[in-house]
């Protein structure tokens, strides 16, 4: 990318704000958790702190999109937009707000697309980390686009957040699955663990409502994942 008129961005004084509990909750933000009341969950170390170095990088693609699409060359701007999307999660916020500022969205929207596919623990600290600077409809977005891939995966996934003690990113990543997927569906996801696996999944789902509680609860019983 090139250097020459970099925009001046604004980095934030602290780090981004973790997400509260809440009692209710939408698309990526669920309630009902049991962790609610444990231990505060540490940050992931990408998104305790933006540097300088980010911040110039956010402004030379900024100004070089910007030339890009003045010079109508798309598939090089289209290029650029995917690199970007393999950024740190820390970048997406303030990145969205250059971009939007820059009158870039529909290449801000484009960018989330490319994000959806990345690998499944990526996609889910992206979507935090708008989330979590208020910019839930992104993080969302992403994550309903994203989780339509194997269930497996999905699984996977969940574990690895669960092991890396990423509950916030874990309830968010199960929230999307149990929206966006059928009941069938979103039952497979307990297959490569099930003894840690469904509880999660069942919290998910109560969470969305008792009838989808029930349809996974269902779900998982013909599958001959829960008793």
């Amino acid at each position: 990318m090139e250097d020459e008129g970099t925009q001046p961005l604004v980095a934030p004084s602290a780090a981004v704000p973790e997400l509260p509990a809440v009692t209710a909750a939408r698309g990526a933000r669920f309630a009902g958790a049991a962790e609610r009341n444990g231990p505060a969950e540490p940050p992931p170390r990408e998104r305790e702190r933006i540097g300088v170095d980010d911040v110039r990088e956010m402004g030379r693609l900024v100004h070089t999109l910007t030339r890009l699409r003045r010079e109508a060359r798309s598939g090089e701007a289209h290029a650029l937009l995917n690199q970007a999307a393999y950024w740190p999660a820390v970048r997406f916020p303030l990145l969205a707000d250059a971009m939007e500022r820059a009158g870039l969205a529909a290449d801000w929207a484009t960018l989330l697309w490319e994000a959806a596919t990345l690998p499944t623990e990526r996609l889910v600290a992206a979507a935090d980390a708008l989330t979590a600077a208020g910019r839930a409809e992104d993080g969302e977005r992403i994550l309903r686009q994203g989780v339509v891939r194997p269930a497996d995966e999905i699984g996977h996934a969940a574990l690895a957040l669960a092991d890396g003690t990423r509950h916030r990113e874990l309830r968010a990543l199960l929230d999307a699955c149990v929206r966006m997927r059928t009941p069938q569906d979103a039952a497979r996801t307990a297959a490569p663990d099930p003894g840690r696996l469904v509880p999660l999944l069942l919290t998910a789902a109560r969470a969305v409502s008792d009838e989808r509680h029930w349809d996974v609860l269902h779900a998982l019983r013909v599958a001959g994942l829960a008793a």
